[in-house]
């Protein structure tokens, strides 16, 4: 982490707030932080202040277990709250994920992670509910084969895979969270048809991917016509947009999905993908 980092993946957001980031000192030190902050309006074309979410907490480990990080998360309350929120959130999670894409969690913002087990203590104890789960699932490339069968091979010959490097937003919250980092579109289309029939986008995955040492991608979308679903595309389109990746020096590729997605899991087992972690949703039990 640097100041300049630190300015472009959070600061610089148009809809960034001064008075959610909340910091604690001991005399000039810092010792700990939160963050509060809101998500889009259903349109993605305004910040809407209905949900709030506290995007992260964290305390220096010598100061832990003092009250530190509940009274944090009080404040990020109290903010949130003043600001017109009605439901409260922890752990940033699309659509709430506004801020610290490529500095936590991986391919997308997974909520709180299992391996921050004190994070989720603390969201818990101060009366939060988990609601939901993801799933977070990579695969290394080395070796990577599509799998190919008859359906597989009948795809490959009527349909054709465009790619998109820096595909535009389609709304303002798109262009703001995703904003100056480095994406690819995968694009299936019919060899005698105009339009998609379906689409996978993926991210470099930075900073992060740099600290693991490894080039790493990350699917943060997988689209396929709902009338067209289940006839092997999107294991074609994947596989193929591996294979791509491969070539351009990535050597890992995460996902995520909601752990009731069966669909997905199912998909991306059945590409190799192995489970590494999982993340928790909590909302807040008012009294």
């Amino acid at each position: 982490m640097s100041a300049n980092l630190l300015e472009q993946m959070v600061l610089s957001k148009p809809y960034f707030e001064n008075q959610g980031l909340i910091v604690a000192v001991d005399g000039q030190q810092p010792v700990g932080f939160v963050h509060a902050a809101f998500g889009p309006s259903d349109d993605g074309q305004r910040l809407a202040c209905q949900l709030g979410v506290t995007c992260l907490v964290m305390v220096r480990l010598d100061y832990q277990r003092k009250g530190i990080g509940a009274e944090l998360l009080a404040h990020s309350e109290t903010f949130l709250r003043k600001r017109g929120a009605q439901v409260l959130y922890a752990g940033a999670i699309q659509p709430l994920n506004g801020f610290y894409l490529g500095l936590y969690g991986g391919s997308e913002l997974p909520g709180v992670l299992d391996s921050a087990p004190r994070a989720q203590y603390l969201f818990k104890s101060q009366c939060y509910r988990e609601i939901d789960r993801v799933c977070v699932l990579q695969r290394e490339l080395a070796g990577f084969r599509a799998p190919v069968d008859r359906g597989q091979i009948q795809i490959r010959r009527r349909t054709i895979v465009r790619t998109i490097d820096e595909p535009p937003a389609r709304t303002w919250w798109e262009a703001c969270t995703w904003g100056g980092l480095e994406r690819t579109r995968f694009e299936l289309s019919s060899r005698d048809a105009d339009g998609p029939l379906a689409t996978a986008t993926f991210w470099s995955i930075e900073p992060l991917a740099h600290s693991w040492g490894v080039r790493a991608a990350g699917l943060v979308e997988l689209e396929v016509l709902p009338a067209l679903r289940r006839q092997g595309l999107a294991t074609f389109l994947l596989s193929e947009a591996l294979r791509h990746l491969q070539s351009q020096g990535s050597s890992l590729v995460e996902v995520q999905t909601m752990n009731h997605n069966a669909a997905a899991l199912q998909l991306y087992h059945k590409l190799g993908f192995k489970q590494i972690d999982q993340g928790a949703v909590y909302r807040k039990d008012e009294s």
